[in-house]
């Protein structure tokens, strides 16, 4: 099984989560980057191989070496969840040797038509997840998505992560403001005055989540009037960050991958859409539409306007001044 990139790697774990309980007999190995090997930490009868992008499976003879090390495996069948270049090649090398393949839909038409601005189809299309589920079909493992699931339980926290956000909290907020696309983006000027009012309450422990030198400097200035505020970005390791996540009562994402890694991990998550719209398949698993906080679209009719937030279009720059603070406030609170 072979995957890229962080939001659509989280978003393969509940689908394996459900996978390996319904068919426990059956062992699956995940290949992706070594980054993410802590994904799948704790998921019986799953195992991980590190594709080793800048060395061993660099170019095509480098995936050449990849098909013969996973095919030394002796794997009976091969699910496709990203179906780019790279991962068409190591599907086929598998189908001339005799072995089940199937790759994932990614839906381009539907997406096509939901995102245009004539003529737009604005319809729920298929979760990514229903679409996971769809190629483990293919290979003769029907999944049931609504059956529930065990998620881990709260891992405990090290004494490096209590002594950073203390051990007196009663309610913790996760908030991660940021997105690969300004378009998915919460002004930030709202986004103080969803902190300032969240903060109100001493129970509240708010922590900002992020990465990179400028995203860490923004989340300071955002945390600094707080004494409840505190910004977790850069000073934990990312396998620490997902203990602390397992930990929240509450996320509160943008449409990133913050929001599938919260979802994975169980914890209950607020969504805000900007240029994107949960029915591009793409909203955290198993939250329900309340959840998910969008722009208006009597406002701005061509919304969605783009299915990853990288198409920019005239006038449509502060579409989310629509999603008031107080409605993001009221939902966070009544998920508490």
């Amino acid at each position: 099984m072979r995957l890229s990139a962080m939001g659509d790697v989280a978003m393969t774990v509940p689908v394996l989560r459900a996978f390996v309980k319904q068919y426990p007999s059956v062992q699956v190995t995940v290949i992706s980057r070594p980054f993410f090997k802590p994904f799948f930490e704790g998921i019986p009868n799953v195992s991980f191989f590190a594709f080793d992008e800048k060395e061993r499976h660099k170019g095509f003879l480098g995936l050449l070496r990849l098909f013969q090390d996973v095919r030394a495996l002796h794997v009976d069948a091969f699910a496709d969840l990203h179906n780019v270049l790279r991962s068409q090649i190591i599907r086929n090398l598998f189908l001339v040797t005799g072995k089940k393949v199937a790759a994932v839909d990614k839906g381009r038409a539907g997406k096509k038509e939901l995102t245009r601005a004539d003529n737009k189809v604005f319809q729920q299309l298929p979760t990514m997840f229903e679409r996971h589920a769809e190629v483990f079909k293919t290979l003769g493992y029907p999944i049931d998505l609504s059956l529930e699931l065990e998620f881990p339980q709260k891992t405990v926290l090290s004494a490096e992560i209590t002594d950073l956000i203390g051990e007196n909290y009663q309610k913790l907020i996760g908030i991660a403001p940021f997105a690969q696309y300004d378009s998915k983006v919460y002004p930030l000027d709202l986004m103080k005055e969803v902190l300032a009012k969240l903060s109100e309450n001493k129970e509240h422990t708010i922590l900002l989540f992020g990465g990179g030198k400028k995203e860490i400097e923004i989340l300071d200035s955002l945390a600094t009037p707080f004494k409840n505020v505190i910004n977790v970005a850069g000073k934990i390791k990312f396998q620490q960050e997902l203990k602390l996540i397992s930990n929240l009562d509450v996320m509160l994402s943008m449409d990133s991958g913050n929001a599938h890694i919260a979802a994975m991990l169980g914890v209950k998550v607020v969504t805000l859409w900007g240029a994107t719209h949960p029915f591009a398949g793409f909203s955290p698993f198993n939250q329900p539409i309340e959840n998910a906080l969008v722009s208006d679209r009597e406002k701005y009719p061509m919304l969605p306007t783009s299915v990853y937030g990288n198409k920019k279009v005239e006038g449509y720059d502060e579409v989310m001044r629509t999603i008031l603070p107080e409605s993001v406030v009221f939902r966070i609170q009544s998920l508490l």
